[in-house]
């Protein structure tokens, strides 16, 4: 699925569940506008905004990406079948997302190959879920609380972390690209 059919299938989902653009938007918590701006392809929104759009349409994010809404048990894909994501921030610091199993619907884990070129760092993040992240490609300096003592991290390290703590990567001068694979888990949704 390409990014405008992705934009098509939030407003196919509202418009069935007999939702006006302004009821969207205050579910999700954005302005009416943004919502109008998504489902008419100005604007792509973030991981972040297309899983605050999919509570508030009470579907999961994967739902957005399976038009036929077929919930295999499993699905089977290639790393080039990855689905762009763009987050708000992405562009300006140099990390491009691919979400890869975006076929699979009720799924607890998200994984995305990650690639990063060089930009500025951006600001720490913390968010409520694990992460697993590999390096695949070129060198990331993996910032964990602060910014006084990175770990260099080279192809086949890993880190494992519950992402509530305050983490960032940047590029170190030497390298221009980087690859990881990154897996996100939602740990209440062991429950």
């Amino acid at each position: 699925m390409n990014l405008l059919e992705l934009s098509q299938t939030i407003r196919e989902v509202r418009q069935k569940q007999k939702m006006t653009v302004e009821q969207l938007a205050k579910r999700s918590g954005f302005s009416k506008g943004f919502i109008s701006q998504v489902e008419n392809f100005r604007t792509t929104p973030s991981i972040k905004a297309l899983c605050k759009i999919a509570d508030a349409l009470g579907i999961g994010v994967s739902e957005l990406f399976d038009r036929n809404g077929q919930g295999e048990p499993f699905s089977f894909g290639n790393l080039g079948d990855g689905v762009e994501l763009q987050r708000d921030d992405g562009a300006q610091y140099g990390i491009r997302y691919l979400a890869l199993a975006h076929r699979q619907l009720g799924r607890t884990m998200d994984p995305f190959i990650i690639e990063y070129t060089s930009a500025p760092m951006r600001d720490f993040l913390a968010h409520d879920s694990e992460e697993f992240f590999v390096l695949l490609e070129g060198e990331i300096l993996y910032y964990v609380y602060d910014t006084k003592s990175p770990r260099r991290l080279k192809p086949g390290d890993t880190v494992y972390m519950k992402a509530h703590v305050p983490h960032a990567v940047a590029l170190p001068e030497t390298c221009s690209h980087a690859k990881a694979l990154v897996v996100y888990s939602d740990p209440s949704s062991g429950d």
